[in-house]
């Protein structure tokens, strides 16, 4: 692999990881051009004369963010800095010591060589790794796994809230950065804008590091959270990319099995109510039509589903 014309930097929120952030720093590889901490005004101030004690290769700049952002926000700000900076590569590397920085040169392999748009981490493809993970997290990650494939249409990667991350330049400037979560939302909010930009996106194995860290997110708020959100995007995507920017075959499945589908959902339950009532069988036309419809219907859906997956942007 060649760096040789190649700037990479590296974005790190910072937010309440005093005892881990020089840590983080000093495992960074050293053909890392620049790091871009975004202080986003935790309570735990940025340890800056540890920071300017480690002797790296690299330019350290710290970005001071006047209130909160979250941590979504801290890294827009990161990566804009990095466009800024003219950088080629931007990779987001957590303050709290959770990733192991040793996979930084295989993730940017990939986009160097063409075979990706952005690279992440997936801790669900080593069972091993995957069982160290905390249990809660592991469930939780799974549902919001699938239920994120069909929002943003990346149905062949895993794992979406991994904040471990590289990405090139040229596909960050492509997108609405206003669309963006400044929260936890963050990672999935990203894919589904590259998605509109048909960025390529690429999952390699790698384990998560649970230490001493403290994390500030409401796990039991977030299935909610979440589901609302990705609901959101999932209706978003179909109508942008099946009748705004395109009309394709899957336009016409949706067209016609949707209305089939409730349709035959709808009339069957009006005729069976109705016909319940007045104590009389069903008559068989009825029934047919009813039935007829609702077999159509689902079928033109999964053909829409398939479709949809097939033409799903894949790596290299």
């Amino acid at each position: 692999m060649s760096l040789k014309n190649n700037s990479i930097a590296v974005v790190i929120p910072y937010y309440n990881a005093s005892k881990h952030i020089v840590h983080v720093v000093e495992k960074l590889p050293d053909f890392i051009d620049e790091v871009i901490i975004v202080d986003d005004k935790g309570g735990e101030k940025l340890p800056l004369d540890l920071l300017d004690a480690v002797s790296n290769s690299f330019n350290v700049i710290v970005v001071v963010n006047e209130i909160n952002l979250g941590v979504g926000g801290a890294t827009k700000k990161g990566f804009l800095q990095a466009i800024l900076n003219k950088h080629d590569i931007v990779i987001k590397v957590d303050a709290d010591d959770q990733m192991d920085t040793a996979y930084i040169e295989k993730m940017i392999d990939y986009l160097i060589d063409n075979r990706a748009e952005m690279v992440k981490g997936n801790r669900f493809i080593d069972t091993k790794a995957l069982m160290k993970m905390p249990f809660v997290r592991r469930f939780g990650n799974l549902g919001l796994s699938f239920l994120t494939k069909a929002a943003t249409g990346y149905w062949n990667n895993f794992d979406p809230t991994n904040g471990f991350l590289a990405v090139n330049t040229a596909s960050l400037k492509l997108i609405n950065f206003d669309k963006l979560s400044n929260r936890y939302f963050f990672e999935t909010s990203l894919m589904s804008e590259l998605y509109f930009v048909n960025a390529r996106i690429k999952d390699i194995s790698m384990p998560a590091i649970y230490g001493d860290e403290k994390s500030s997110m409401n796990i039991w708020k977030m299935p909610l959270l979440f589901a609302k959100k990705l609901t959101g995007l999932f209706f978003k995507r179909i109508v942008k990319q099946y009748f705004l920017f395109d009309f394709n075959i899957c336009s016409l499945y949706l067209l016609v099995g949707l209305p089939m589908f409730f349709f035959g959902i709808g009339y069957g339950i009006y005729n069976w109510l109705y016909y319940t009532s007045i104590h009389a069988f069903t008559p068989t036309g009825t029934i047919m039509i009813v039935t007829i419809s609702i077999i159509l219907g689902f079928q033109l859906l999964l053909q829409a589903v398939q479709y949809d997956i097939f033409n799903a942007p894949k790596s290299i």
